[in-house]
């Protein structure tokens, strides 16, 4: 056997990064898979069909009849934090500048040292300059969105004055700014081009590769192609309320949820919580019209977001390496119910100015708002940024022709970190003990190859979460949520009520506390602040 390359050199790269040496290529191992995994950008827990969803999702479905679906499997409820934890199997640190620390691994840099190809897609959102753009953090080819969202016809054009103040984004190659771009660009067909191109070239070589696809759809703002636009004209007349009704009762039929769980109600908002959104009554609506384009454009989105997944899936077949390529799809956090400065008549007028065309093309900038944000999570209490289930909880879809047993489904609990753990099994690599000189924080995720394998897995004794005031810890079929809004901790039974209506806190008050101590420890070694909203 020819041994390669990028093996050869991964001595000198272990050097580089604190890594221990591994061979790339042992003599009579099966060979190791190649790992794809692609995440979407606020992408509601049921906006995809094999979730529940009516917008057309064939690409995605069909990864689900050749893969397995996970019900319970977790995100960071917010972009940033969960890009930071997944690429570095850590729960985020508050400590310092941003969440992406020089004592930090990541996916990239671990693999690399195994003797993996990597390249990194789309949106990064974790540095746009040294020391923290994608290629200094272990990723060989880098082509995308280094900020955390941006115009998606022509990323470079400023944001508007009402959203970040005409700020203008960082698109990179490699560490090369890109700055125009062609008239007919559309970022999740470009992102699926460059992808898509990574693949055939990396396919073509004697070493495995891992391809992290991070699209930006269907983040705001609300951009979509007409065709796609045009496939979901009026099928939202009914409107957010009964569009959850139709996804639950779907996903209680996929075997998703439970017949016996409630349809969670809107948490009318009663706080000075900045995300603390009033879900109107559909009656109340005051200009239907936008209202329905709004979920239209989303819909197209998200259909697009298909097609291109469709694209990747293609080219792995093509190229032979189906059956030893691990697909994975996941969303960063739950559905974007975010309407930036709601409560100001300021902002307001400033915003329907702005848009004074219907949304969709590359002269708006409008969002889905509060309505559709909230259904795009059902059956789930709330949304982005909350860490009840609407907030944390994300499809996970995993399909690995070799190894996993095709449509299948685990109600076993899961979360990004345990990413790091699983690949570096995959990859036969080992976690560094430092990096740069300082010592690396100790892996906090659990390999998911278990229940790949259609085994139980032991499980997280706990998890933890915090973002922007709210709090939650999960612990087996318990759970505790602390709302930035009422600021009181809730337990909820998981297995008769994952949708979280039925707090029963009052009937176990020696569980709460023992939850509530544990979680303490928790944002003592991770930086969690006690008071405040902040990340």
């Amino acid at each position: 056997m020819r041994f390669p390359i990028v093996a050869l050199l991964c001595v000198a790269l272990s050097c580089q990064f604190g890594f221990p040496a591994v061979d790339a290529v042992a003599a009579g191992n099966p060979p190791r898979p190649n790992i794809i995994l692609i995440m979407a950008d606020d992408l509601g827990y049921s906006d995809v069909g094999c979730y529940g969803s009516e917008i057309q999702t064939p690409n995605l479905d069909q990864l689900a009849q050749e893969g397995l679906r996970f019900t319970q499997f977790y995100n960071c409820a917010v972009c940033v934090t969960t890009r930071a934890a997944l690429l570095t199997g850590l729960h985020p640190r508050r400590r310092g500048r941003g969440l992406l620390h020089n004592d930090m691994t990541t996916l990239a840099e671990v693999l690399k040292s195994a003797g993996y190809r990597t390249s990194l897609t789309g949106k990064w959102h974790l540095g746009n300059t040294k020391p923290n753009r994608p290629t200094d953090r272990g990723f060989d080819e880098y082509y995308g969105l280094a900020d955390g969202c941006s115009n998606f016809f022509y990323p470079t054009k400023p944001d508007p004055d009402f959203y970040n103040g005409g700020k203008v984004r960082t698109f990179l190659h490699n560490e090369q700014k890109i700055t125009s771009f062609p008239d007919d660009f559309y970022a999740t067909d470009a992102f699926t081009d460059h992808a898509v191109k990574q693949i055939e070239s990396n396919a073509n070589t004697d070493t495995p590769f891992f391809l992290h696809l991070c699209y930006t759809a269907p983040h705001f703002p609300l951009h979509a192609k007409p065709a796609d636009i045009a496939k979901y004209k009026g099928k939202y007349e009914e409107g957010y309320f009964k569009l959850r009704e139709q996804r639950f009762e779907r996903m209680v039929k996929l075997g998703l949820m439970q017949p016996e769980w409630k349809l969670s109600p809107p948490d009318y908002n009663a706080s000075k919580f900045r995300f603390d959104y009033k879900i109107p009554a559909w009656e109340d609506v005051a200009n239907l019209k936008r209202e329905k384009r709004r979920m239209e454009v989303y819909a197209g989105m998200v259909d697009s977001l298909d097609q291109g997944i469709g694209r990747v899936l293609t080219a792995i077949k093509q190229a032979g390496i189906e059956d030893n390529t691990i697909v994975m799809f996941l969303s960063d956090n739950g559905g974007c119910a975010s309407y930036p400065g709601y409560w100001k008549e300021s902002v307001r007028k400033a915003r329907e100015e702005y848009n004074s065309e219907m949304p969709g093309g590359i002269n708006t900038y409008d969002f889905v708002a509060p309505g559709w944000g909230w259904a795009q999570c059902a059956p789930f209490r709330r949304f982005k940024v909350w860490t009840y289930e609407g907030g944390i909880a994300t499809p996970l879809i995993v399909r690995w022709p070799a190894k996993i047993k095709a449509n299948t489904i685990t109600h076993q609990v899961g979360h990004i970190v345990d990413f790091m753990p699983t690949f570096m099994e995959l990859a036969g690599a080992k976690y560094p003990q430092e990096r740069q000189g300082q010592p690396v924080p100790r892996q906090e995720g659990l390999s998911l190859l278990p229940i790949l394998s259609g085994k139980q897995r032991a499980g997280h004794e706990s998890l933890c979460w915090f973002l922007y005031g709210n709090r939650a810890v999960r612990e087996g079929r318990w759970k505790l949520v602390w709302g930035a809004d009422k600021t009181i901790w809730e337990l909820y039974d998981m297995q008769a009520d994952r949708t979280e209506t039925n707090n029963i806190a009052a009937q176990h008050p020696q569980r709460v506390e023992r939850m509530k101590q544990n979680w303490l420890k928790w944002a003592k070694r991770t930086g969690a602040p006690l008071k405040g909203n902040k990340i």
